[in-house]
């Protein structure tokens, strides 16, 4: 089959090794991989809509320029890969891990990352607005100048995350979890700021007390 050939199955793939693999430019729709390993796997351009990936390997994949729409790549494993160039859309990535991973530049939309694990991850200048991001651990990542407006930050890991010129408007998430980040230059709301500033131990007036 041709490589730009949609492939379209309901079908079950469970415990497939696909280590090394070339898939790069097929298009998948309704597909779905259990516990399957795509090491090292050429994905790149990959195209899938509607796919699930539950507890799959991609350490060492390149999806480079992929683009996923309505799938879920949910508890899978993401050490050393690429998606530099990928976009995704209305997709679930909860639970899964991404470590060492080239991730810039990014485009992801609708998309619900409860969860994940990208501690360390180099997300600068990348738009993560009004994305769910509830509990997930981004501690020492380099959000510098991303846009976090209206995202759903609650019970995330922030230690040691930076960010510095991101934009935090309207963003839900407990103030005194950004304590041990670094947010010089970060835009907030008012909300937010009387909550950082409250969490650093300082009284605020509001004017309407004596």
């Amino acid at each position: 089959m041709d490589q730009a050939t949609a492939q379209d199955s309901d079908e079950l793939t469970v415990g497939e090794d696909f280590t090394d693999q070339v898939f790069a430019g097929e298009r998948w729709s309704g597909r779905k991989f259990v516990d399957c390993r795509f090491t090292d796997a050429d994905l790149r351009g990959l195209v899938t809509e509607r796919c699930e990936f539950t507890e799959c390997d991609f350490s060492g994949a390149d999806l480079g320029d992929s683009r996923h729409h309505g799938t879920a790549l949910r508890t899978c494993v993401f050490s050393r890969a690429t998606l530099a160039g990928s976009t995704l859309s209305s997709c679930t990535l909860m639970g899964s891990q991404f470590t060492d991973c080239r991730l810039r530049p990014l485009t992801i939309t609708d998309t619900d990352l409860s969860l994940v694990s990208l501690g360390g991850a180099d997300l600068r200048n990348t738009s993560l607005a009004g994305l769910r991001l509830r509990e997930a651990n981004l501690v020492s990542a380099d959000l510098r100048g991303a846009s976090l407006r209206g995202t759903n930050l609650a019970g995330a890991r922030l230690n040691g995350a930076r960010f510095e010129g991101a934009d935090l408007r309207e963003a839900m998430l407990d103030a005194s979890a950004l304590v041990a980040a670094r947010v010089t230059g970060a835009k907030v709301d008012m909300s937010l700021a009387i909550g950082f500033a409250r969490a650093h131990g300082l009284l605020v007036d509001l004017g309407d007390e004596d």
